[in-house]
């Protein structure tokens, strides 16, 4: 792969900082009328709220920040060699499971304000959680975590490797992001949330704007000649 300039670093960052600015106040709009200081574990609904939101954000700007830094310094192989990938993980995956659980927290502080059509709110929930479960395991049984973590930002082996077409992934080259992220939809409709229901449509809105300011340039510049790219 070739070398790339410094300025790489911000490809699609501008329009991701735009983006962001109109999914924040329009996640914070939505939820607002069913924060009332409802409480889950001692802690206010609005806590929990900005606490699944603030670790969203940082979540997706270490994604840039590695994965960019990573393309153009090689920056974590520099540092810590054959452990590079073992390093992101040790930060990716913390941020990762603390997602759904902290969503489920805002969920059940915040039970029930979506009040109307309980039974099809849990029944609707139920059916979202079966994609979003099976494309976990089809990640772990067909794409792998390696690959999953990014592993073609550091590994020229991933880069080489087929496009996976089992699975949840036969029916979307992205399952990962169109369909794992139905988890958040399901926790808000479960337990009738509204705040979680804004905030599943906040994360699954940014995982995309991740995507198309991100990952997308990112794949054009790692699989440039490559007939079959493999989408993360």
């Amino acid at each position: 792969m070739k070398k790339l300039p410094v300025s790489f670093l911000f490809e699609g960052q501008l329009q991701h900082l735009i983006l962001l600015a109109g999914l924040l106040p329009g996640a914070i709009y939505l939820a607002s009328p069913a924060l009332d200081g409802s409480t889950w574990l001692g802690i206010p609904d609005t806590t929990w709220f900005y606490s699944v939101i603030l670790i969203v954000v940082i979540h997706q700007f270490l994604g840039w920040f590695v994965f960019r830094t990573q393309l153009v310094f090689s920056l974590l192989s520099r540092l810590f060699g054959k452990y590079d990938m073992a390093v992101w993980g040790s930060l990716f995956f913390p941020f990762l499971l603390s997602r759904p659980l902290l969503t489920l927290a805002l969920g059940l502080a915040d039970y029930g304000s979506l009040e109307s059509l309980r039974s099809i709110q849990i029944v609707l929930g139920a059916c979202l959680l079966i994609p979003a479960l099976y494309t976990g395991w089809s990640v772990e049984r067909y794409f792998g975590i390696p690959r999953a973590l990014g592993g073609d930002h550091f590994r020229q082996k991933y880069r080489e490797m087929p496009l996976v077409r089992k699975g949840a992934f036969k029916y979307s080259s992205n399952a990962m992001y169109a369909f794992a992220f139905l988890l958040f939809w399901a926790i808000a409709l479960l337990t009738g949330s509204r705040a979680a229901l804004a905030v599943a449509l906040f994360q699954h809105a940014y995982i995309w704007v991740h995507m198309y300011c991100t990952e997308d340039p990112d794949m054009q510049i790692i699989y440039q000649g490559i007939k079959e790219p493999i989408t993360n």
